[in-house]
């Protein structure tokens, strides 16, 4: 789910095409039911897409996490029983062959003993998964630290679709959604009401808040979004909140986060509400002795 809509929001028509050798937004129909793919770790962490730097002398792990079902992973009958079967992963990973000079300096920095600064950003996903059938909502997200408060949000609703596996999961509903406000303790963003009505095709602001994520969170001139009005319309409807500017003068131990929410109608039946948080993050790592620690 983090992927998906984090994929939504920041590739381009382009990328999205290269990307389809990642089985990205592409559906395997083929008789015999092999299939193969790569996966730039980009779209999953972080840590791949932001850090440029070579790491020194530390040992990887990627632990790799399944579900318990398939059914997410999956569209068609469910009276079929289909599964999916993993024969072989690999990783892939370049390594970096340095010449005497540039050796050298890296010998200096493991003699220093030194910490090493790793900056990066985090996405963290977020689940309500029922909620009440009323027209307003207020969920308490999470408690955020200084340095770790969101940067930017992006709320989705989606019902009737989790381990459905007759419905497709990467598509989300509106809702009949008219509002949404995050709030940072007393700091609401955005400032103005959105006053959507989809019923009334009313969601042009939605869509400008969407086009333009991209380019604030690259910090690029390119405005180029991956889903038209009409797909945004048909498989996103999600709300992309740019918090990043914020009054950095005023410090407090910990960031309350909380999204308020209105619809026109209550809220149908297993309906659940997605928040991704992408904030910044640091970490220090020794190579002399691999010890890192996480800076909050």
């Amino acid at each position: 789910m983090t992927s998906t809509l984090k994929n939504y929001t920041l590739l381009t028509l382009d990328k999205g095409v290269t990307l389809g050798n990642a089985s990205w937004d592409t559906y395997i129909d083929n008789v015999d039911g092999n299939f193969n793919f790569c996966v730039p770790l980009s779209m999953l962490l972080g840590f791949c897409e932001d850090y440029k730097r070579v790491v020194i002398n530390a040992r990887h792990e990627l632990i790799l996490i399944r579900s318990r079902n398939d059914n997410n992973s999956l569209l068609g009958d469910p009276a079929l029983e289909p599964k999916i079967e993993l024969f072989k992963i690999q990783w892939r990973m370049p390594h970096v062959l340095l010449n005497a000079v540039n050796k050298l300096s890296m010998l200096r920095a493991l003699k220093s003993g030194r910490y090493l600064s790793m900056t990066f950003r985090s996405w963290d996903l977020y689940e309500f998964p029922l909620l009440q059938s009323t027209t307003k909502h207020s969920w308490t997200v999470k408690a955020a630290t200084q340095l770790e408060k969101p940067r930017y949000v992006i709320f989705a609703l989606q019902t009737g679709r989790k381990n459905v596996m007759s419905q497709d999961v990467t598509i989300f509903d509106d809702c009949k959604l008219t509002n949404v406000k995050l709030y940072l303790n007393s700091k609401c963003y955005p400032y103005d009401d959105l006053n959507l009505d989809f019923e009334r095709n009313k969601y042009a602001i939605l869509y400008d808040m969407y086009s333009r994520f991209r380019r604030a969170y690259y910090g690029c001139d390119c405005a180029e979004a991956y889903l038209t009005t009409t797909n945004f319309l048909l498989r996103g409807s999600f709300v992309v909140i740019d918090c990043s500017r914020q009054n950095e003068s005023i410090k407090s131990a910990t960031v309350d986060v909380r999204l308020e929410f209105d619809c026109k109608e209550n809220i149908p039946a297993n309906t659940t509400a997605y928040c991704l948080i992408m904030h910044d993050r640091v970490v220090e790592y020794s190579p002399l002795t691999n010890v890192v620690h996480r800076i909050v």
